[in-house]
């Protein structure tokens, strides 16, 4: 079960991420992304080269991510943590939400990754 399980909600997390940059990098000052983020027309506009940047790295995070499932699962967890880190810090800089929406999933991620057989050394 968990064989297909930690691949799995790895893909999803990385999907996640894809969709992170979408929104931020080509949708931000557009409806969805404005009403996604709670934004007028000018704080999109003002905003639009930072959140570009932002979604670039949410797309880093996602190829990491699938990298990890053809590198092995020490790049799975570095890259689940940067995840977890990222979303911590965005609930406690930006929105509560993100801890839910990023964090919650890399963790549940990352413990499915740890609980695969032969996972950790000596397991």
């Amino acid at each position: 079960m968990l064989a297909i399980a930690a691949p799995t909600a790895v893909i999803l997390v990385a999907a996640l991420h894809l969709w992170f940059l979408v929104l931020e990098m080509f949708l931000w000052d557009k409806p969805l992304g404005r009403r996604t983020f709670g934004m007028t027309p000018d704080q999109a506009a003002a905003t639009k080269p930072l959140a570009m940047n932002q979604g670039l790295y949410n797309g880093f995070l996602a190829a990491g991510l699938l990298w990890g499932l053809a590198a092995g699962v020490q790049v799975q967890v570095f890259f689940l943590a940067c995840v977890i880190v990222a979303g911590v810090f965005g609930a406690v800089t930006a929105s509560r939400k993100i801890l839910w929406v990023q964090a919650l999933p890399g963790l549940v991620a990352l413990i499915l990754v740890l609980l695969r057989p032969g996972a950790l050394p000596g397991a």
